[in-house]
């Protein structure tokens, strides 16, 4: 069964107009004024509506007292901030029993809702965060969560928690507060898209802090971590399925010791193959039709794969896998790459991890010309990223290597050389631009002047052989259709000797500084 994308109805749509969800930026810098006694009275107003409403409710706890007496207690509005700690900071098993009327019910989510999402917003803030958290917050959302049945309430307190999350204090206090963690994976569980997008953001958070080891141990069951999955494989909501793999992108980018946990139930339930598959329908809906909402989901899946295949543990998996790299060159030789060019940079990248691995791949493609340009092409994409701009490099210098061991005809020459002469200028601006920007680089950029050399070779290579061809023989390929720009060809050869001639001396000046 499939998650629907829902089409919501007017009555929805109406309601999340008017309380908007969080921000969608998790970095935040804002700065309001907002009364302390305001946000307490917003914070005591969230407590369930049977308790809120002064109804009797019994708290049932996990474990008896320590006097042994009952823990039932009435609540009503007149109690102070400091009681609702008393009121609600209980071990995670607990439920209210209570005989509210339905009337009430509804207009307390009604007036929770609105309360609510003033808070969601207000957990923007860095000091309000902190303020909202000293003030028992995070226990009442915990008794919200444990208690209601409405998803939309739900899912704003998932969304509170998630902008506290964002914060250093609050999101230590989060994990701290008994029972909380338990309680929002249990979210993940739910059918409600919503819900279960905030969930996934969450959980997203915690991973890069320093709090992940306590989140990963929480999420290594292998319970919660299908269900993870599932959602990935099963949605149909975009913003859902981008939240669920920023997800596991974030659980394969983690610390060693989270990765640890993490990855290897993740590989055992078939964490590539899912990748594959999301990876192939993704670009299929590409060739199709443009969905620019879709590209940022292709690129995060990309970058998934990437982290795994720099992983000695999975980096096999990820390199013998041949239905991975098919879909890789299929991407990088698309020939308008404008729109998604960060997802054509991923490839790139992926690309060249896999032929470190599996060198003999680098064969198959070195006969596809429009690859050739193709990835020419990813090059101004990449001017900002030196690691992409190694990768690049490192693709070219497998791939021609090849072909110079390759007895070429004049025609497959021919086509070889129309294809670097047109991309002289795209060749050219990278090498320049390399000598301006990246100077103060470290041993990525020396790793890049080595594929960088070794691809100008092959270059001057291909080039002078087309510069010893008969003149006949040219003539009789530029009438095929073909041409060759002379001038270019020699620009070209130019820039092969320059550039191979500094790097050498770069090298050597790094060796001898090592």
């Amino acid at each position: 069964m499939s998650i629907p994308a829902e089409s919501p109805s007017e009555e929805e749509f109406e309601r999340s107009s008017h309380h908007p969800p969080a921000p969608s930026d998790e970095l935040f810098d804002i700065t309001t004024t907002v009364d302390p006694s305001y946000i307490i009275s917003l914070i005591r107003k969230l407590l369930p509506a049977n308790v809120k409403h002064g109804e009797i409710c019994k708290i049932t706890t996990s474990s008896p007292p320590e006097n042994g007496g009952d823990q039932s207690r009435s609540i009503d509005e007149s109690e102070t901030t400091e009681n609702i700690e008393n009121s609600v900071e209980q071990p995670v098993d607990y439920s209210f029993h209570c005989q509210n009327k339905h009337e009430d019910v509804a207009a307390g989510e009604e007036a929770w809702e609105e309360f609510g999402c003033i808070l969601w917003d207000l957990a923007a803030s860095k000091n309000h965060a902190e303020f909202m958290v000293e003030n028992f917050v995070l226990e009442v959302l915990l008794a919200t969560l444990l208690v209601s049945k409405s998803a939309r309430i739900t899912e704003i307190s998932l969304g509170i928690i998630g902008n506290l999350a964002c914060h250093a204090v609050p999101r230590k206090k989060i994990t701290s507060t008994n029972g909380l963690i338990g309680a929002v994976l249990q979210q993940l569980f739910l059918d409600d898209t919503p819900c279960l997008t905030e969930a996934c953001r969450l959980v997203t958070l915690f991973l890069p802090s320093d709090e992940s080891v306590l989140l990963a141990e929480a999420l290594q069951s292998e319970h919660i971590l299908c269900r993870i999955l599932w959602i990935v494989e099963n949605t149909l909501n975009i913003q859902l399925l981008e939240k669920s793999i920023s997800l596991l992108l974030a659980m394969a980018e983690s610390k060693q010791d989270v990765v640890a946990i993490l990855l290897p139930p993740l590989i055992k339930l078939g964490l590539p193959r899912i990748l594959v598959d999301l990876l192939s329908f993704e670009l299929s809906k590409l060739m199709e039709e443009r969905s620019p909402e879709r590209y940022s989901i292709l690129d995060l899946i990309l970058q998934t794969v990437e982290a795994l295949s720099v992983n000695d543990d999975y980096s096999q998996e990820i390199c013998s896998n041949k239905e991975l790299f098919q879909l890789l060159v299929q991407l990088i030789k698309h020939p308008d790459k404008a729109e998604f060019a960060n997802c054509c940079v991923t490839a790139s990248v992926l690309t060249a991890n896999i032929l470190t691995d599996a060198t003999d791949l680098a064969l198959e493609i070195s006969q596809d010309l429009l690859f050739l340009q193709g990835l020419l092409d990813v090059f101004p994409f990449a001017s900002d990223d030196i690691e992409a701009q190694s990768a690049i490099w490192s693709i070219l210098a497998r791939l021609l290597v090849r072909i110079q061991k390759t007895d070429m005809s004049p025609s497959y020459l021919h086509q070889h050389v129309s294809i670097l002469t047109s991309k002289s200028e795209v060749v050219e601006d990278e090498l320049l631009n390399y000598n301006v920007d990246d100077s103060s680089e470290d041993h990525r950029s020396s790793t890049k002047l080595a594929a960088r050399t070794f691809a100008l070779k092959g270059i001057f290579d291909i080039l002078s052989r087309w510069k010893t061809l008969e003149d006949h023989l040219k003539g009789t390929l530029y009438m095929e259709g073909c041409y060759v720009n002379e001038r270019e060809v020699d620009k070209m050869l130019h820039y092969c000797c320059k550039y191979t001639k500094s790097t050498a001396e770069e090298l050597m000046n790094d060796s001898t500084m090592d």
